[in-house]
């Protein structure tokens, strides 16, 4: 738990997503999921594709509660965390009043949501022949099954700007 509460700390003074600062952004992102994928292995997103996303949706803003019907830093409605299969907090329980919230609003749970609901909607949305991060951050701000649709530009840009600075450093 104490490792979990430094990353918190680090993660909250993350630079915005620019790009003079995406970089540094990233690495706090990959800081903040990395003990997710190597403690659990829970889906098909690898850390650098969940951040990428984290930054392209919100600038990966941990401070992010619900507002409207969108909760936390995936920005994640009801629908697709249950689409996901209604993961929870340890301890919690899917039917009770504000598991969704809860959830989405933890960074570990609403990564979890994010890889389940990847796994269910998993297809190569730009047809490229292959299933990668691109085709995940499609899904992940069109849906399962509208993934084809354009994306609107400025998410795109943030989505093509951090994936490319995960290439270059990789």
């Amino acid at each position: 738990m104490a490792q979990r509460s430094s990353e918190s700390v680090l993660f909250r003074f993350a630079p915005r997503a620019d790009q003079d600062t995406m970089v540094p952004a990233l690495f706090l992102a990959l800081a903040l999921f990395a003990p997710l994928a190597a403690a659990q292995q829970t889906g098909p997103l690898s850390v650098e594709c969940l951040g990428c996303i984290c930054e392209a949706v919100s600038n990966c803003n941990r401070t992010l509660t619900c507002s409207g019907d969108v909760c936390g830093l995936f920005r994640i409605t009801w629908a697709y965390w249950s689409d996901a299969g209604k993961p929870v907090l340890q301890g919690d329980n899917p039917g009770a009043d504000g598991a969704y919230a809860r959830c989405t609003v933890d960074p570990y749970c609403a990564a979890l949501t994010v890889q389940q609901y990847m796994t269910k909607y998993s297809q190569d949305c730009n047809q490229d022949g292959q299933v990668d991060c691109t085709d995940f951050a499609r899904i992940h701000r069109l849906g399962g099954y509208g993934c084809g649709a354009p994306l609107d530009p400025v998410y795109e840009q943030k989505y093509v700007t951090c994936i490319n600075h995960v290439q270059t450093l990789g």
